[in-house]
């Protein structure tokens, strides 16, 4: 996958320098064109094509980013509603997960989201503890969250 990235990057400034600009769109213009040809390509190098793996990560940037804005609204919501009606806990949640990478890209995603905190990681067992800000709402919404990062981490690093 790096040689292939890399390989594409160079296609993409050789393309920036023939066209003689030095411009955002050139670049990108070269660089599609050569995320053509190594498609073309593929079968000469030793890896699997990197585009599947590029867009797994686009699409799991997305879905943080998404999780990112539902879950500050419900803290936006939460906070300046004119009763607190939060119950805080803490509660344990197993992973499916394996490699260190890969439970420490889950707890950073779950612990950049508001409302939640990742307090320990047993990695051994796949096993975190959260506290959440209200565990009644959290702990569903954290579930389901956890099960599309998990699908997402599992597709970027498979």
């Amino acid at each position: 996958m790096t040689r292939q990235l890399l390989l594409n990057l160079v296609i993409g400034m050789v393309w920036m320098l023939l066209h003689d600009r030095w411009k955002i769109d050139t670049f990108v213009t070269g660089y599609v064109l050569g995320l053509g040809m190594i498609y073309g390509l593929r079968r000469f190098f030793p890896e699997p094509f990197y585009g599947k793996r590029l867009w797994a990560v686009v699409k799991l940037m997305y879905l943080f980013i998404r999780e990112l804005i539902m879950s500050t609204l419900v803290v936006i919501r939460q906070v300046t509603s004119p009763r607190l009606n939060i119950q805080p806990g803490i509660f344990r949640m197993e992973t499916k997960l394996q490699s260190d990478w890969q439970i420490t890209l889950l707890s950073l995603l779950i612990t950049l989201t508001p409302g939640s905190v990742v307090m320990e990681v047993v990695a051994g067992e796949g096993v975190m503890y959260i506290h959440a800000m209200d565990a009644n709402e959290f702990n569903r919404s954290i579930l389901k969250t956890k099960q599309k990062f998990e699908e997402a981490i599992l597709e970027v690093t498979g």
